[in-house]
């Protein structure tokens, strides 16, 4: 039988669940629609998640290639006392967020950038950023919010991955 483990919990993966996409099985069975929908094609980064630490496009896996993987979605993010991550608090304080459409696979971008590069350049920011597609807020905010939150858990000295056990 295949599993998945999805914010820290343990999922079994059904035969008819295969060919799923992690998208559709995350929004139709696990009720968490913080991952969003955005083009299906992976294209446009909405659908962002972890795996591994490392960000993918979820629309674009199927539940068998992600079989026996560790995903971090939005939802698993902020704190158990419900404290915002500090990376969703960076992208709330710089004035990241417009519409939020986009915000949570910008957030899990950032999550996987700050996991592999704890004190990235703002290029870097923008290279590891430049695969999410954002039509409200121009790139700078998200750029300064990634800033924002590198610096803040250095200063707090927190683990990046300190609120992603929900």
């Amino acid at each position: 039988m295949n599993s998945i483990t999805i914010n820290g919990k343990e999922y079994t993966i059904g035969e008819d669940q295969l060919e799923m996409s992690l998208l559709n099985f995350l929004r139709e069975n696990l009720i968490m629609t913080g991952t969003k929908n955005g083009c299906e094609k992976g294209v446009c980064g909405s659908c962002t998640v972890t795996a591994d630490n490392r960000a993918v496009r979820s629309c674009r896996m199927s539940m068998e290639k992600m079989a026996g993987k560790q995903i971090i979605t939005i939802e698993g993010m902020e704190y158990p006392d419900g404290t915002l991550h500090p990376i969703q608090q960076g992208f709330i304080d710089a004035g990241a967020i417009q519409c939020g459409f986009c915000t949570p696979g910008m957030v899990m971008s950032a999550y996987a950038l700050l996991l592999a590069n704890p004190e990235p350049s703002r290029e870097e920011i923008r290279k590891a950023m430049r695969g999410n597609l954002c039509r409200c807020t121009g790139y700078q905010q998200i750029v300064d919010a990634v800033e924002l939150a590198a610096k803040r858990i250095k200063e707090e000295h927190l683990s990046v991955t300190a609120g992603c056990l929900a």
